[in-house]
Order: structure tokens, then C-alpha cells, then sequence
């Protein structure tokens, strides 16, 4: 009897051990989701206002962007925040439209180091809202203070280059 409890209690502990682990990975997954699904509306965003030099003033410009006789496509649809499930993303905006988001979770990130370079201050965040994918539009000046939240601080960006615009330079 006491052999049956104690083999009981082992494989409860185990099975409990095991679902941390499944949790842990989880997170992990929907971190790199997070990564992917903020940069694809960071690039909507850039492709928006590269194309027509203005910023998107809601999600159904990047989706549907009318400005030209040929609609473009510059998002697939709205997707939803990877960390909470939900399509509750906070628009960053300034007087003429959305140039970011980001998440609306609390919650506090597992990943602290090997960001691309654009999102280096992802590396001091302390919950996932303050993982902010933005597009810096030329000439609007530094957002925040140090380069503003997802850019490294000595980032400046140019007022453009003839066959980049907007590109970052050290």
C-alpha cells in the first residue's frame, strides 16, 4: 500500500514537472509569434507609407489601401495578438496615423537578449507591452527618449537615401 502511494505521489510530481515544462514552451512559442506577428504590421506600416507618404489612420488601410486605382495589400488581414489570442493590439499613433504597435499583455518576457537589432530595447523590457514595433517615419524626429521604445538608442534615421528612404544609420 505504502509502495502504490509513494509511486503515486512520484508520478504526480513528475506530471506536474512536465506541465512547467509544457507552459515554458508555450510562452516561448507565443514570444516568437509575438516577434513575427509585430514585425509584419511594422513592415505593413513601412510599406504603406513608402508607397503613397503618409501614414495608414487604421488597420483597414493596411489591409485595404485605396489610395490607388489598384487597391494594394500591404497586411494579408488583422492578426491577432499571439499573447493574448485576442485582436487587441494598441495603435500607436501621432497627429496623422498609426506608425506602431503593440501587444496590450502584461505578462513578463522570457526572451531578454538576441533581438534583431531594430527591436535591441526589447532586451530591458519588463512586460510585453513595452515590445513596441514601429516604423520610424523620416523626418518626425526620435520618438521617446533614447532612440524611443524599439529602437536602440544611438539609432538616428536620416531624413532619406536615394535608394533606401527612411534607412537607419549608426
Amino acid at each position: 500500500m505504502l509502495t502504490l502511494l509513494l509511486a503515486l505521489l512520484l508520478a504526480s510530481i513528475a506530471l506536474l514537472a512536465g506541465l512547467d515544462v509544457w507552459a515554458l514552451q508555450r510562452q516561448r512559442q507565443q514570444e516568437e509569434e509575438l516577434l513575427f506577428v509585430g514585425n509584419q504590421y511594422r513592415q505593413a506600416i513601412e510599406r504603406y507609407y513608402l508607397t503613397g507618404r503618409s501614414l495608414p489612420t487604421s488597420i483597414d488601410d493596411l489591409i485595404d489601401d485605396k489610395r490607388f486605382p489598384v487597391p494594394l495589400h500591404h497586411l494579408r488581414r488583422a492578426y491577432p495578438d499571439p499573447i493574448t489570442g485576442r485582436n487587441d493590439w494598441q495603435f500607436l499613433r501621432d497627429g496623422t496615423g498609426i506608425y506602431g504597435v503593440r501587444s496590450n499583455a502584461d505578462g513578463v518576457p522570457i526572451k531578454h537578449a538576441n533581438f534583431p537589432l531594430r527591436y535591441a530595447s526589447f532586451v530591458t523590457a519588463q512586460t510585453y507591452a513595452e515590445w513596441q514595433f514601429l516604423y520610424p517615419v523620416p523626418g518626425m524626429g526620435r520618438r521617446g527618449g533614447n532612440g524611443g521604445p524599439g529602437l536602440p538608442p544611438n539609432l538616428t534615421i536620416k531624413p532619406g537615401h536615394p535608394s533606401r528612404p527612411g534607412h537607419p544609420v549608426r
